[in-house]
């Protein structure tokens, strides 16, 4: 009996030992590449987890869409894929579908704030299908348009085929005589080369780390959105996380972003500067005809926003944007 309880108790204080020196490991895929500042955020995010955590916790990342494609986000991380990832318009998630990116000229001094509220706003909708909202992407500084050669007037397309990322983006390119083509980011320098696409609708950050400059070198400025796409992390995997370790992450995303945006923001001025410089084109549009394109695309996208959030919200985002407009 006194040989039994004897292991019987080794066996448990190593246990309890293991288990206070157990490290959770987090996979976070990204479609970004290792070029791209955003990367370095990535990086930035991962260091303030293993300092705020001890170690307890671990982040490693997977650029380059390694772990998963564009729209499979939702799936990588219910099938255990991933860990955090970024979530493109899911149906399964309706108001993020319709408000993640949403025609308006946005004053982003206060893009944290703005992102975080924005996250708060559709928190519930993602637990529903068992994601957690865990870190905005610096996403509106930069979803511009670009041509292989000048265009007068971005509202007329004249047929023109244009990359599209997702359902506002088709309706818009539509509405101004195009048609919308769904290219996924690493398939855009192909499509572009082979002349599958007229036109380019893309972040200027993941645009220039994947050196499309030279295959479509004619930017348009236009201003047109406020864009999100946020990095959600499995709710199960947040859940079994210690709530010390559960703060340590939300903390460590919220210091990433404000870290992050200066950076970011003189990276893409620094690409858009030196593709200019080797003879690409940046037109920026007025306020006028920002105002005009946005007008005439914005009732149409209200009743999207309308039936995919309910009246209370969809309310409260516009009242979100209209706080932050320019």
């Amino acid at each position: 009996m006194k040989t039994t309880f004897t292991t019987t108790a080794m066996a448990m204080a190593l246990a309890i030992t293991g288990a206070a020196h157990a490290e959770t490991k987090i996979r976070l895929s990204t479609y970004v590449n290792e070029s791209d500042v955003r990367y370095q955020g990535f990086q930035h995010f991962a260091e303030l987890v293993a300092e705020k955590t001890d170690g307890s916790v671990t982040v490693d990342i997977f650029p380059s869409s390694t772990l998963h494609g564009w729209s499979e986000g939702v799936d990588a991380l219910q099938g255990g894929v991933s860990d955090i990832s970024w979530i493109n318009a899911d149906n399964r998630l309706p108001c993020y579908v319709v408000t993640s990116l949403y025609p308006a000229n946005v004053n982003l001094d206060q893009q944290p704030a703005l992102d975080a509220a924005y996250s708060d706003l559709i928190r519930e909708e993602a637990a529903n299908v068992g994601l957690v909202p865990l870190l905005n992407s610096n996403y509106s500084y930069d979803q511009e348009w670009w041509f292989d050669g000048e265009i007068e007037d971005l509202g007329k397309l004249d047929g023109k085929l244009v990359r599209s990322i997702g359902p506002l983006v088709s309706m818009m390119i539509e509405t101004w005589g195009g048609q919308p083509v769904f290219v996924a980011p690493k398939e855009v320098f192909q499509s572009a080369e082979r002349g599958v696409v007229d036109g380019i609708n893309m972040g200027v950050a993941t645009y220039s780390s994947w050196k499309l400059w030279s295959v479509m070198p004619y930017m348009v400025n236009a201003n047109l959105f406020y864009g999100n796409i946020i990095y959600m992390m499995n709710k199960d995997k947040f859940d079994s996380l210690t709530p010390e370790e559960q703060t340590a992450l939300t903390e460590a995303a919220a210091e990433t972003e404000a870290w992050l945006q200066p950076l970011y923001e003189q990276w893409v001025d620094e690409q858009v500067a030196a593709a200019v410089a080797e003879g690409g084109t940046e037109v920026t549009l007025s306020a006028e005809k920002t105002a005009e394109l946005i007008a005439s695309v914005s009732e149409q996208w209200k009743t999207e926003v309308d039936n995919a959030c309910g009246p209370d919200r969809a309310n409260t985002f516009r009242e979100l944007m209209a706080t932050h407009a320019n």
